[in-house]
């Protein structure tokens, strides 16, 4: 039996991809293979069952550096990120692993599972609500879109649908108005539990969107979970898309993604000292701030494909009782806003 640390310290979106290579691996090669992980995002692997511990220096343990450059050819092929870790790995063992699921493997204990949501307990009330990223990293500030419009979406969807608002401080992520506000309160593992509860989610491609895919939908809801993308055209969608995902593109409609995503990373430098800032990283075309493959993209657009789920029977609007105990617990924004101003566009 071969004894493996795969390896990646990039992003949790990144990581979560591994988690999958890690299942498909075992799923595929059974009984052939111990392995273990050293990345940085350890709460993605908790109650994982392929993980074995293992120590570096031992005999017979073997080290690899996964990586994905499979994306390279993203554009040109129909494979999703799910193979990206998957064709590495592949290469390194001489293994044949393939996708068994089309998402990614995150596993929850029986505690967790039983325990109510964060949302639950600040409410006192179990009520249905979606999660809400409305901006993103600095690295990438091609992936956002206006604030402004996901407060429209917020305003359409008041008294019916409860949003809750999450994010890292330390990226951006400007304060929406009628939402529950969880910016920067929660771990990633907390996340992950709140993800669980959701009955939506509405976000950009994030790692969010990944967590929307691969996080078990509660018994008592529906399956799959509903998950509204804003995408616009960096990435092409079948690198990024998941079936039962509305991914909301753009490519093809522009001459800078005619024929695929852009892959581009910014809208103006930052002057931060990042890659990124090079003129070939920046967005050739910028709409008041906006890429024009994201500012294409309306709050109509939006609101319509959030409504799909909920006129077929995937979600539940809330009930006037959950809406009214609901609102006492939604963020008044005026003294937000002046404590964390939007920065940016």
């Amino acid at each position: 039996m071969q004894k493996l640390i795969l390896k990646n310290c990039q992003s949790p979106g990144d990581i979560l991809m591994l988690t999958a290579a890690v299942r498909d691996l075992h799923q595929c090669h059974p009984r052939r293979f111990r392995t273990d992980v050293r990345t940085s995002c350890a709460d993605l692997w908790e109650h994982n069952p392929y993980l074995t511990r293992l120590n570096e220096g031992d005999k017979g343990v073997r080290t690899i550096d996964c990586h994905y450059p499979l994306i390279h050819q993203s554009n040109s092929l129909p494979a999703h990120f799910l193979w990206g870790f998957i064709e590495n790995i592949n290469e390194q063992l001489g293994s044949q692993i393939r996708p068994t699921a089309f998402r990614g493997d995150i596993h929850l204990s029986a505690e967790e599972r039983a325990q109510p949501s964060g949302v639950a307990k600040q409410v006192g009330l179990d009520i249905p609500y979606w999660l809400v990223v409305a901006g993103g990293k600095f690295d990438y500030t091609i992936k956002w879109w206006h604030f402004r419009r996901f407060q429209e979406v917020v305003n359409h969807f008041r008294g019916r649908i409860q949003f809750v608002q999450v994010g890292d401080l330390g990226h951006y992520h400007p304060p929406l108005d009628g939402v529950i506000c969880w910016r920067g309160r929660t771990t990633l593992r907390q996340l992950i539990h709140l993800v669980y509860h959701a009955e939506g989610v509405l976000c950009p491609v994030t790692c969010l969107m990944h967590l929307a895919a691969a996080v078990e939908t509660r018994s008592d809801r529906k399956s799959p979970r509903p998950c509204v993308v804003v995408a616009g055209g960096r990435e092409p969608p079948q690198w990024e898309a998941y079936p039962h995902h509305q991914f909301i593109h753009t490519v093809g409609s522009l001459p800078c993604c005619a024929s695929g995503g852009c892959w581009r990373a910014r809208t103006v430098p930052l002057g931060d000292g990042d890659e990124k800032d090079r003129p070939e990283k920046l967005c050739l075309d910028v709409v008041n701030g906006l890429p024009r493959c994201m500012a294409m993209i309306q709050p109509a657009d939006v609101v319509r494909r959030i409504e799909w789920y909920f006129e077929n029977g995937m979600a539940r609007y809330l009930t006037p009782a959950e809406a009214r105990r609901a609102r006492k617990f939604n963020r008044v924004s005026q003294r937000d806003m002046l404590l964390n101003p939007p920065r940016g566009q």
